[in-house]
Order: C-alpha cells, then sequence, then structure tokens
C-alpha cells in the first residue's frame, strides 16, 4: 500500500496518542477512597487477634500441630489426631474473663477484636447445634464467643470472627462425600454470625490446597446475616495463590501474614502478625518489645494497611502477663500518638524500616524511627510546610527547597520508639499521589 504524508501525519497522531495513555495509567495516583463500609475498619488501623482453643494444654501451634487424617489436608504435626482431638476433655480455663480481654484490647489502643471461633482443627468456641466438637463438651462449657461479644461491645470495641472454611478433622472433607462436609460448615457459619448481635468482620482462612467450600453461597449467607459484614480475602484462595490476592468482588482486603505489606493505598489491606513466634500459645516464647510493636504499626499504617496483632491466651484462660505488658506499653504510646494513626492514610513518603508517613487533611505526620544521622531528609513534596513541631510537645526545624526536605529534632525531643513530626501543609496532603522516600540532595538553608 502507497504510503502518503497524510498516513503518516495520522500513524504519528496515533503513536503520541497511545504514548500518552500508557503514561495517564502509569502515572501515581492519590489513596483511592475506602467504601462507606470499610471506612470505621479503616480509621480504626489496630486490631487484636485472639488464637485460642484446647491446643493451649500442649503450647504448641493451633491445627497445625495436629496429626494428619485426611491426605488432602497440608498438616503434618507432631501430636496424634487421637489425642489432640480429645484435648477438649480437659480443657476448663476458669481464668478466663472476658471482660479482662476487652480491657487489655482497649488499653492497647486497638480498635477492633477478632476471635478464632474455629480454626483448622474443627473445635468450636461457642454453644453449637450444628457440631457436638464444642465448647459446651469441654468441663468449662461457658459460650466464649458470647462472652466476648457482650464485653467487646461494653468496651466499644468492634467485633470480628476468624472461621476456617476447611475442617481437617472432618472425614469428609475434599472428599466424594464433600457437599455433606459444606452443609455442615454452613450450618456453623451461620450460628455464628446469627446469634451474637452486630459481627463487623469476618476472618476467613485457607491452607493452600484446593477451596471447595461453595463459595458463592458462602458468602451469600455472611451477607444475608450481616449486610455490613467486612470479609478478607482468603476464602477464595488455592494452588498457586498468595495472601495479597483478592479473587472476589465479595472479598473487601488481602491480608499479608507475618510481614509488613507492601506500599498499596489502591486496595485496602491488614497485616497479621503474632505478637510471640507462634499463633497459639508457647511456654516461655520469644514476644516482642513494645518497641517493635510500635514500629510495625507505624510502618503498617503508613504503608495505608491495618495491623492485626495476635496473642495467644494460656490454658487457664488468662492472657500471659508479659503479653499484656507490651499491649500496656504500646497503648501508652497511642494515647500520646494515636491521632497520627487512627483515621489516617499512608503516605505520601512510602516507609522505610526508619522511616514511615501518615497523613489526613492537611497535615502529613513523620514517624522517625531510627534516625540516621542528625537530620533526616525526604524526597520533595508539590505542597508548602507551613508550620512543623514534635508531635505532643517539642520544637523541629524543617528547611524546605525545590530539591526535598531536612527535618531536625533535638535528642531531648526525639522518642526511643518512634519521633513524630507534624508537618501542616498548605493544601491537602491526600492528594499528593505516594513517592520514594529517599530524596535527591537536599540544599539545606542552614
Amino acid at each position: 500500500m502507497k504510503t502518503t504524508l497524510a498516513h503518516l501525519l495520522l500513524l504519528a497522531a496515533a503513536l503520541s496518542s497511545g504514548a500518552t495513555l500508557r503514561a495517564a495509567e502509569t502515572k501515581p495516583s492519590p489513596p483511592r477512597p475506602y467504601p462507606d463500609r470499610l471506612q470505621w475498619w479503616a480509621d480504626a488501623r489496630f486490631g487484636m487477634f485472639i488464637h485460642w482453643g484446647p491446643v493451649s494444654l500442649k503450647g504448641t501451634e493451633i491445627s497445625w500441630s495436629r496429626g494428619n487424617t485426611n491426605p488432602k489436608c497440608p498438616n503434618q504435626g507432631a501430636i496424634p489426631a487421637a489425642v489432640y482431638d480429645s484435648l477438649y476433655k480437659d480443657f476448663n480455663p476458669t481464668n478466663f474473663d472476658a471482660t479482662q480481654w476487652a480491657g487489655i484490647a482497649k488499653a492497647g489502643g486497638a480498635k477492633y477484636m477478632v476471635l478464632t471461633a474455629k480454626h483448622c482443627d474443627g473445635f468450636l468456641l461457642w454453644h453449637s447445634k450444628a457440631d457436638g466438637y464444642n465448647i459446651t463438651a469441654t468441663p468449662f462449657k461457658r459460650d466464649l464467643c458470647g462472652e466476648l461479644a457482650k464485653a467487646a461491645r461494653k468496651d466499644g470495641l468492634r467485633l470480628g470472627w476468624y472461621f476456617s472454611p476447611m475442617d481437617w478433622r472432618d472425614p469428609d472433607f475434599r472428599t466424594e462425600r464433600n457437599a455433606a462436609f459444606v452443609t455442615r460448615m454452613q450450618g456453623e457459619l451461620s450460628e455464628l454470625l446469627r446469634h451474637y448481635g452486630s459481627v463487623e468482620v469476618l476472618w476467613f482462612d485457607w491452607d493452600g490446597r484446593e477451596p471447595l467450600y461453595d463459595q458463592t453461597n458462602t458468602y451469600a449467607i455472611a451477607k444475608a446475616l450481616q449486610p455490613k459484614i467486612i470479609i478478607d480475602n482468603r476464602l477464595d484462595l488455592g494452588f498457586g495463590d498468595n495472601d495479597k490476592m483478592i479473587k472476589s468482588s465479595l472479598a473487601d482486603y488481602y491480608t499479608p501474614e507475618q510481614n509488613i505489606g507492601a506500599y498499596d493505598d489502591q486496595r485496602p489491606w491488614e497485616t497479621c502478625m503474632t505478637l510471640g513466634t507462634q499463633w497459639s500459645w508457647k511456654p516461655n516464647d520469644k514476644i516482642k518489645s513494645a518497641g517493635e510493636v510500635i514500629s510495625i504499626l507505624a510502618r503498617t499504617a503508613g504503608g495505608d494497611g491495618n495491623l492485626l496483632l495476635n496473642v495467644g491466651p494460656m490454658p487457664d484462660g488468662r492472657i500471659e502477663p508479659r503479653q499484656v505488658e507490651v499491649l500496656k506499653q504500646v497503648g501508652a504510646w497511642m494515647k500520646k500518638n494515636g491521632d497520627s494513626i487512627y483515621g489516617t492514610r499512608g503516605g505520601p513518603w512510602k516507609p522505610t524500616p526508619s522511616i514511615t508517613s501518615t497523613r489526613k487533611d492537611r497535615t502529613i505526620y513523620v514517624h522517625i524511627l531510627k534516625w540516621p544521622d542528625s537530620s533526616v531528609k525526604l524526597s520533595r513534596i508539590p505542597a508548602k510546610i507551613v508550620s512543623a513541631k514534635v508531635f505532643g510537645g517539642g520544637k523541629a526545624e524543617v528547611h524546605q527547597t525545590g530539591s526535598g526536605i531536612e527535618i531536625s529534632v533535638a535528642a531531648a525531643d526525639r522518642d526511643a520508639s518512634d519521633t513524630v513530626i507534624t508537618l501542616k501543609l498548605d493544601s491537602k496532603a491526600q492528594t499528593i499521589p505516594a513517592i520514594d522516600m529517599s530524596p535527591a540532595p537536599t540544599q539545606s538553608t542552614k
């Protein structure tokens, strides 16, 4: 075909248009607003996870320490199934006090609680008619879910249930009789969502194997019984998937496990992490310090995510005093600095292990976790800083130029865990697309 000048001009215009579209597609965007239903959860930023059950008598990991009775399931634990499945006969946590648990969560700065109402071992912590393998069969007998639901509401905490759709104890699971298993599983879920008032969070889990849970109807049950419920991403996950995927439009957020998620202000996410080294209680476990938790929380919020921090109560029903003390220290820090976490969005600077940032309205909160030098240097932002101070009191020197920002705080005004500097801007902080922390060399005006 003969090429004419008109053809060449049309081709050039098309190429230019394509390049413009590609540039627009890759241009960073400001944080995406949360749906109204998720707004309380996003504002909360911090929740307390609780993994508990008869396995605490052994001090081993919940579910995973159970011996395998189903080749379609991944657990290969050291405790023979007959022994593990009989632990409930000796489970009598007479020191359990739901009011105390809720008070510990609230004192730690958490805004919501999520309890393992059913883990992968199939044991139910509520009075169930769907399955006799539940708390009524123990010497304790009391409805743990019911008591915690009342205590959480009394303390103004939102309530969530962890519910494992898989049941490694059920002989029908992932067999030709799987439909019978699903009927029982959905019956358990219906009980859990029907009898305890408003349930704000449903936390499904996965085990890396085929997800045979009749997902469409399982979601429908949850949404019908609790229309405002927030649901995680794990019901749909299977072979080759990862916990950062959201595979259904009915799932609300993704769930990085035991690591802080990467910066993402376009999809809601929540890091789940243990205070110790395993999910359920372990004698003499190594637990994180308050400083470590504060750093994890600040970096998670700075990445625009939530932190669901797990405690594992002891066999007698108490949360271990060492864990309680850490949570108290975190709560004391949050009481002073909570406005830099609650109700914020991450950024605009993407987190590093040393520095992170959060923002709301016309304010940026810079969290300095480790001081690299006498000052901190940040990339430039398309807004003018009109004032700066150390959050809670103290002086911050800030020098802003066209190439970046430099912040200095006297040693006496620094916090050993996290020094928070408040930067007031002349425009809304949330309109700034996320940027990398590393700046071009800052030209100090000292």
